[in-house]
């Protein structure tokens, strides 16, 4: 193997001109030098364009007509020559030393090497918060087995893989009905070409704020149903995968997961009209999420016990109570106020139960 790759970062981008230059700036400061950073800006209608212009012949700008994500990755794989590309969102950003330590591990018959990200408000500064947590051990080796199994391994999103060429190669470029969900489409195929690596440290900086598509800072029936929808793709292709295969998935492979089960009665839960599973009932999916937690997944005996209180609470009190405890699992950087709010909310109960009777 060669021992100094070349690294291709793709930057994709759309009216991130706030993000934009941190990201930029990150990917040039590297401390290993054979790279080349290639930004595609999707039709920005910001002040974006201008920015990446201004790096000049330091950087490969490509400027597209929107066409989303997919069309992104796939313009800017098709200009890359690295044998390792990392796709970086725009909002988030590179530590210094994130390739020096990807190449460390690096080995060809890998199909990609992940790593952790710190969590970072919209002005940069650290939650204290991880993606994912710290005790989450991020999955290695044969991941794909891992998926046929369980539907889900622990990774990371788009800007906390650096996938190889060749795995790139198999599964671009991506269709066009993957255009809005193409980081999950890759996180799915790609572990199918090779074992998957990790570095278990944060590397780079996942950006939390108020223009996200999928970072929460609020919880909404509309975002769950986004991500139950990601969700049901993702059992797709696995599906269509264990078909190429001859391999029988598991028939209760979709509860088998607890996290998935968990989004699904949160979307439940908070909007249940527009809920994308017609069958779901809460106590369906409560039954669902602790057969999981006792059966299928690795979490230590206290964790079972939290979360089993947590599908419990939201699948059989009011919403405005499941709402916090959906709040607390999903936006842990505000735990502390929602502790807070749910004494408050509490005594305010307690009041008013005391006004009734006296």
């Amino acid at each position: 193997m060669n021992s100094q790759p070349l690294v291709s970062i793709i930057i994709n981008n759309y009216n991130y001109e706030a993000f934009i230059k941190e990201a930029i700036d990150s990917a040039l400061a590297q401390t290993y030098e054979n790279v080349e950073v290639i930004v595609v800006d999707d039709g920005s209608t910001d002040g974006s364009q201008e920015i990446i212009s201004s790096y000049g012949d330091r950087i490969i700008p490509i400027f597209q007509e929107n066409g989303k994500q997919g069309a992104a990755f796939n313009n800017g794989f098709s200009h890359s020559r690295g044998e390792i590309i990392l796709f970086l969102d725009s909002d988030d950003y590179l530590l210094e030393q994130a390739l020096e330590k990807v190449v460390s591990v690096w080995e060809p018959s890998l199909s990609k090497v992940h790593y952790r990200l710190q969590v970072v408000d919209s002005e940069s500064q650290p939650t204290g918060a991880y993606y994912p947590p710290r005790h989450q051990q991020l999955a290695t080796g044969d991941v794909w087995q891992e998926l046929l199994e369980n539907g889900a391994y622990t990774g990371v999103s788009t800007s906390g893989n650096a996938i190889s060429r060749h795995a790139l190669a198999e599964v671009t470029p991506i269709p066009y009905k993957y255009r809005l969900t193409s980081d999950d489409y890759l996180s799915t195929l790609i572990p199918s070409y090779g074992a998957v690596g990790a570095v278990d440290e944060p590397l780079g900086a996942y950006r939390i704020h108020t223009s996200n598509q999928w970072a929460l800072v609020n919880v909404s029936g509309d975002r769950f149903h986004r991500f139950v929808n990601h969700h049901i793709e993702s059992h797709r292709l696995i599906k269509a995968k264990a078909d190429e295969l001859g391999h029988q998935l598991p028939r209760d492979l979709e509860e088998r997961n607890p996290g998935y089960v968990w989004c699904r009665l949160s979307s439940l839960r908070l909007s249940p009209k527009t809920h994308p599973i017609e069958s779901d009932t809460s106590l369906k999916l409560m039954y669902w999420g602790i057969r999981s937690l006792w059966k299928y997944s690795d979490f230590n005996l206290k964790k079972r016990l939290v979360y089993t209180l947590w599908f419990v609470w939201v699948g059989l009190m009011p919403l405005p109570a499941a709402k916090v405890a959906i709040t607390w699992l999903y936006i842990p950087q505000r735990r502390p106020q929602l502790f807070a709010w749910l004494k408050q909310l509490v005594i305010s109960q307690n009041n008013t139960s005391a006004e009734a009777t006296g």
